[in-house]
């Protein structure tokens, strides 16, 4: 029987520290497990709450425009990330899957432990899993849902599960069928020649996903505090709904960290570790991190999409000599789990 995307996380168990979130009612300063000034992001040697920010626009892709392969080709190319605007999601399925999300994080701390993720899991209420890799904790709470929500959902509404249940299951059917079409799109940008292994492996009946829940309360001293430390995504590539709030900021070298700014409408997409993989390197994964906001409750849902665990990635075959050597979904996970940023270069082949 194939690995399904969960069992291929629960390789790497975690201690209760690094799952459990903060109450955040109860905090009224910033704890001194949470102060990131004078820490440096472990990843490259990136102050985190004092770099640079530089408010260049994101670029945008209308995916209805003629001339969409070409301008999200170059967005790949050059950015790694991008919004998206005429995708085809419904406002009210957006709108409808945050107000969930708001219901679920405005729960009481003991409730929503009632759905914590254990040790060797994937799934449930907990923090972000790159914790260990930092000294210091997130300004953050989660809640991760692969497949059906339906174990941990009736810990937290034993009597009222199925509409927060049918909500995210429909939020990922949309997702699902959005980041296939975007990856087609992705993949006639690269003139790929051998692309239908990736398309089958990664099509809507057969691929697998993850969706990502995030909620970032207000933050007192919010200067001082992370809410998402810098990252890259492993699969595919990731479609990210955002509130109204800013905080989602993106590393371009020689410039700093960029605001992608909410745009009414738009879904944010980044490209992940095995797209870049898959791109032979022509497109960046990118680092990105949130930062908390002192006013505002930040809120978002990431949907993670990439082919089943058991499926082979290796760089298209009309892009030059292989950097990269060929690994299945699992095993890329299983390094990443170990090494984080030092995943993809222990890939390369030159």
């Amino acid at each position: 029987m194939a690995t399904t995307l969960s069992e291929a996380y629960g390789d790497s168990p975690l201690q209760l520290k690094h799952i459990i979130p903060l109450d955040f009612d109860s905090i009224h300063d910033l704890p001194d497990s949470h102060v990131w000034t004078e820490s440096v992001d472990l990843l490259s040697g990136k102050h985190i709450c004092q770099a640079h920010v530089d408010e260049s626009d994101v670029p945008i892709v209308d995916l209805t425009a003629p001339n969409a392969v070409e301008v999200l080709g170059n967005a790949c190319r050059k950015w790694g990330m991008f919004q998206v605007t005429n995708h085809g999601v419904p406002s009210s399925l957006l709108g409808n899957a945050e107000s969930y999300v708001r219901r679920l994080f405005a729960l009481p701390a003991e409730q929503k432990r009632k759905a914590l993720r254990s040790p060797g899991g994937a799934t449930g209420y907990g923090v972000a899993r790159i914790s260990p890799f930092f000294s210091k904790l997130m300004w953050h709470e989660g809640f991760t849902i692969m497949g059906s929500a339906v174990e941990h959902a009736k810990l937290l509404w034993p009597q009222d599960y199925e509409k927060f249940c049918n909500a995210m299951d429909s939020y990922q059917k949309q997702m699902k069928s959005l980041a296939h079409k975007i990856l087609v799109l992705m993949l006639k940008s690269l003139e790929a020649k051998d692309q239908e292994t990736l398309l089958s492996t990664a099509s809507v009946h057969q691929s697998e996903g993850a969706l990502q829940l995030n909620s970032y309360p207000c933050c007192p001293n919010h200067k001082q505090a992370i809410g998402l430390a810098p990252h890259t995504d492993s699969l595919l590539l990731t479609i990210l709904h955002q509130n109204d709030t800013e905080g989602l900021q993106v590393f371009r070298e020689n410039t700093g960290w960029i605001t992608a700014p909410p745009v009414s409408g738009a879904l944010v997409v980044n490209i992940g570790d095995l797209l870049h993989i898959v791109s032979n390197g022509l497109f960046p994964t990118v680092y990105h991190r949130v930062i908390p906001n002192e006013m505002r409750h930040r809120f978002s849902m990431a949907f993670f999409y990439g082919p089943q665990s058991d499926s082979v990635v290796a760089p298209l075959s009309n892009l030059g000599f292989p950097r990269y050597r060929s690994v299945t979904v699992k095993e890329y996970l299983s390094i990443k789990n170990k090494h984080l940023d030092k995943a993809i270069p222990i890939l390369k082949t030159v």
